[in-house]
């Protein structure tokens, strides 16, 4: 039975007895899961990494990059939009896996979508803290290095503001330089990042309505103030920064003397590959289809409608952005505001800061709701605890165990993990979840080709191997030691299911009473 076991799928019947007995309240619209998906995807992409994909990579045609990382997820989006349509439950590509591919592949994709929501979600937890110190030092309000930082980036700050003589400058930016020991050790973690993991969680716990309004109204400001940065730039853009749209292929030599290949078409797909972590979070929408009113039509236009969105938007500020300022001279800790900045619009420096808190914010929602939703429909399987990870709130009905435990876990790495150390674990991690539900959408095509789909993929078979292609590509283009840490990650998770999830799966437990009823006939 051991051998059977792994490779065994879960029936889409079994799936839709689960939906049926659900205890999830049902209270997402199309409109709804909309929100939450542009609410995941737009954030540090538009904030943060607009600066490094043009200045490192691209130069004026990260628009082109967007295209191409857009181009991959839609490939991808397509798949996922099939499968919500006729599996609508939570769990996502880790419950899609295991209805064509088996528990072995159902649970490294599960514990892969682990890594990219918690690290993720670290990541953006990180870069809300740094706005938020931007956004109080307009106000002259000031704090520590110590509290803002975790401590090796902290000191990396301020290494490099002896190195290049700007201490003063330093200074200006937080009230002391100095640390606190303990022991003899000096001491410093990123307080504001580790409080709005617990905020948010506090908020999730409560309940998946009051999340997702919390998310409508901070989606709804962070598009407008999108379009204001848009519409605004557009009126300082100066053509001549444009030219040459694609810079000669060449090094990227950054401050650490470190180097990679740029510009070019190179540094269009290699900067693709880089922003991708602009994209991740449409796929958390089918993470909710166990509480979407009508999960067969409403998921599919949510996963849709939210990646076409968020994509012209990005190429638009791409293109204000690389308009507005030579890519050369962008600055990356904050490149949009700072872009205002030289105009001397500062009123619009407030509005973007104030814009990017809000967005990141939405972010952390919808990446924690993800991670708990995954955990849940994980742990109904039995591969992991159901008392920890699957019981409701009598009251709240939700995962609120599953919740404070990844918010304790989350926040820890966030207050203590430089944001380049986490956000190298998560583009991997989803890349791989892609190319998993392209490749399972096509299985799930030729097993069972007469199922009723509400929404099916065009030209499938040309569809999902392009889906594979063109993610596994980017896969192929990051360094050695992001597939080493997914490696490392994938292999705890094979220990925790060998020891635990094996013996306690519900699949092990329905082929042995198979078994046993066959042999009685």
């Amino acid at each position: 039975m051991g051998k059977s076991q792994l490779w065994q799928v879960k029936p889409v019947e079994h799936f839709e007895a689960e939906m049926r007995e659900s205890k999830l309240k049902r209270v997402l619209g199309k409109w709804g899961l909309t929100s939450l998906g542009i609410g995941a995807i737009i954030g540090a992409g538009i904030f943060v990494m607009t600066g490094v994909g043009a200045k490192e990579y691209a130069g004026p045609a990260l628009a082109l990059s967007f295209v191409v990382a857009g181009i991959g997820c839609t490939f991808a989006a397509l798949c996922y939009a099939e499968f919500a349509s006729f599996l609508p439950v939570e769990g996502s590509a880790y419950a899609y896996s295991y209805a064509t591919m088996g528990e072995l592949f159902a649970w490294i994709i599960g514990w892969d979508l682990i890594l990219e929501y918690a690290m993720g979600a670290s990541a953006v937890a990180v870069g809300w803290s740094g706005y938020l110190g931007k956004f109080l030092h307009l106000f002259n309000i000031h704090f520590p290095i110590w509290i803002m930082n975790d401590y090796f980036t902290a000191k990396e700050i301020i290494a490099e503001a002896v190195q290049k003589g700007t201490m003063t400058q330093l200074a200006d930016h937080y009230s002391s330089l100095q640390f606190p020991t303990l022991m003899g050790h000096e001491l410093a973690f990123n307080l504001p990042a580790l409080l709005v993991i617990w905020a948010v969680t506090m908020i999730l716990v409560r309940g998946i309505k009051e999340a997702s309004s919390t998310n409508n109204v901070m989606v709804a400001f962070k598009v407008c103030v999108v379009l204001f940065i848009i519409i605004l730039g557009a009126q300082y853009i100066n053509t001549a920064n444009w030219h040459p749209f694609i810079p000669d292929r060449g090094q990227y030599v950054d401050a650490r003397g470190g180097s990679h290949d740029a510009y070019g078409l190179i540094g269009i797909v290699a900067g693709a590959a880089y922003i991708f972590f602009a994209y991740i979070g449409f796929d958390t929408v089918s993470t909710h289809a166990g509480e979407a009113k009508n999960p067969q039509k409403d998921v599919p236009f949510g996963i849709i409608a939210s990646l076409i969105v968020c994509t012209l938007l990005y190429i638009l500020v791409a293109l204000v952005l690389t308009g507005m300022v030579n890519y050369k001279d962008i600055d990356i800790t904050a490149p949009i505001a700072a872009a205002f900045g030289a105009q001397g619009l500062n009123y619009a420096v407030f509005i973007i800061s104030l814009a990017a808190i809000a967005g990141l914010t939405s972010v952390l929602i919808v990446m924690l709701l993800g991670q708990s939703r995954v955990f849940y429909a994980i742990s109904k399987d039995g591969l992991l605890p159901k008392a920890t990870f699957g019981e409701l709130h009598p009251v709240f009905r939700t995962p609120w165990k599953a919740n404070i435990m990844i918010g304790l876990v989350v926040s820890l790495v966030s207050a203590l993990t430089p944001i380049d150390s986490i956000s190298k674990m998560v583009n991997i991690g989803t890349l791989l979840a892609f190319v998993m539900v392209c490749i399972a959408v096509w299985i799930m095509r030729r097993k069972e080709p007469m199922r009723h789909r509400p929404f099916r993929a065009p030209a499938v078979w040309l569809i999902a191997p392009l889906g594979v292609i063109f993610n596994l590509g980017m896969m192929l283009t990051l360094e050695w030691a992001n597939w080493a840490r997914l490696v490392g990650w994938l292999a705890v998770g094979l220990i925790i299911y060998f020891s635990y999830g094996r013996h306690h799966s519900v699949m092990a437990r329905v082929l042995a009473e198979e078994e046993r009823s066959g042999k009685k006939h």
